[in-house]
């Protein structure tokens, strides 16, 4: 199901993903049955004071992308952890530093990974991930879209959990 990924201009930056996180819950709250934890989730990217979405088109891919070669930034995931009885917002940020990438390797990595649907127009599992990022202070997988460790850390808290 797609949802609005609109947000209020004036949300701090910082807050995005988990509003993200939250309004597509709520698009799956009608169809949320007894029993049932939906999880959603949403991942921005933020460089300095500029919050990086994912791109519509290849130039916007190009642009973000020499934004952040050569430098650190902070990717957010924000988690929304969703039954009947609970909502709950979790957020998580990890720093990561890009190489400096030439134009041909953001040309490269736009045409041939059609990275429209990531944060910040990368995907860190990917080709550009292995050959441009040269540190990560956090999670990978907050990176990813998802801070596993966080969810079950949650998980674990509120629910029964039996092994």
């Amino acid at each position: 199901m797609d949802t609005d990924e609109s947000f209020p201009e004036s949300l701090d930056k910082n807050k995005v993903a988990t509003y993200l996180a939250e309004k597509k819950a709520e698009a799956f709250l009608p169809y949320l049955y007894d029993e049932e934890v939906l999880i959603t989730a949403d991942t921005v990217v933020v460089s300095g004071d500029r919050l990086l979405n994912k791109p519509a088109t290849e130039k916007e891919a190009r642009e973000m992308l020499q934004v952040l070669q050569g430098k650190s930034h902070q990717v957010i995931t924000g988690v929304c952890i969703r039954d009947l009885q609970h909502n709950i917002l979790i957020s998580d940020s990890t720093e990561v530093t890009f190489s400096a990438l030439d134009d041909q390797e953001i040309n490269y990595y736009i045409k041939t990974f059609q990275p429209f649907d990531k944060a910040g127009a990368y995907g860190i599992q990917e080709w550009i991930g292995l050959i441009g990022i040269t540190a990560i202070q956090g999670s990978y997988y907050t990176v990813m879209g998802l801070p596993v460790h966080r969810v079950y850390q949650v998980i674990k808290s509120t629910y029964d959990l039996r092994y």
